[in-house]
């Protein structure tokens, strides 16, 4: 199965403009550095990169998941952060509803950003990570053309899962994966931004070697690299990796949804 987000890599037109972001406002430290590449590290299991381009940037949605208990301080260092904070639809910074908080925020490149928080997850299960606490990358937005189509793409081939369909937006989820898949009609709360298919590479991983090498023979077009296997689909870029030091028994431990 498909446990977690290994990595999430985006576009960007300027990596100082990243840095200042990332770095200056978020304070993650960084992994690796180029004249137009940087990694850095968002959970002790994901990190998230950027690589310059010299094109139109479409901007992606993507949430951190953060400990419930710790929101509130979370929220007052990203507002001190210096990025552009976002206001709710009812006018206030933090949503609060049904045992979820969250706070949406954007980066130089107008990425949409939110720290999210449930008072169900087990957060003491879990190691947290920077200033930021987060505790893992839960989300990224997939802007389709056809929800139906692409959510069931990623149930028969990832094996993920969903707690109930619908045809403008889903949360497929596997581990503590969440994707998002949402109609392009459909635009991202809380600014009604445009939802946009961006041009990014997306690495899932998973704990079963057995897993990747049966995806890798059931996919046209998939390319098997040593612990890793590339394929593509509606025009995002996927990749599984093996990943064995990623303990499955967290999964159970931080009380996520559909696992049976």
């Amino acid at each position: 199965m498909i446990t977690h987000y290994a990595d999430l890599e985006l576009q960007t037109v300027s990596i100082q403009g990243v840095k200042q972001a990332y770095v200056g406002g978020l304070q993650l430290p960084i992994l690796h550095e180029s004249s137009n590449f940087i990694r850095f590290q968002l959970t002790p299991f994901t990190t998230l990169s950027f690589k310059e381009t010299y094109e139109a940037i479409y901007p992606v949605h993507f949430a951190i998941q953060v400990p419930y208990s710790q929101f509130n301080n979370i929220s007052s260092f990203i507002r001190q952060s210096g990025l552009f904070i976002l206001k709710q639809e009812n006018g206030q910074y933090i949503d609060e509803t049904d045992g979820r908080k969250n706070l949406y925020f954007r980066d130089g490149d107008g990425n949409l950003l939110e720290i999210i928080a449930h008072e169900y997850i087990k957060e003491n299960q879990i190691e947290l990570s920077g200033s930021l606490k987060a505790m893992y990358l839960r989300e990224i937005g997939f802007p389709v053309k056809s929800v139906p189509i692409f959510r069931d793409w990623l149930k028969s081939t990832l094996k993920m899962k969903t707690e109930r369909d619908q045809d403008t937006f889903n949360f497929v989820i596997s581990g503590t994966v969440h994707a998002v898949v949402v109609s392009k009609e459909r635009p991202w709360i809380p600014i009604s931004m445009k939802a946009l298919p961006p041009k990014m590479l997306v690495t899932l991983g998973t704990t079963d070697i057995n897993f990747m090498n049966k995806l890798a023979n059931k996919l046209d077009n998939s390319f098997l690299e040593s612990d890793k296997v590339y394929f593509s689909k509606e025009g995002y870029n996927f990749c599984v990796k093996y990943s064995p030091d990623f303990k499955s028994s967290l999964l159970g431990e931080l009380n996520l949804p559909l696992l049976s």
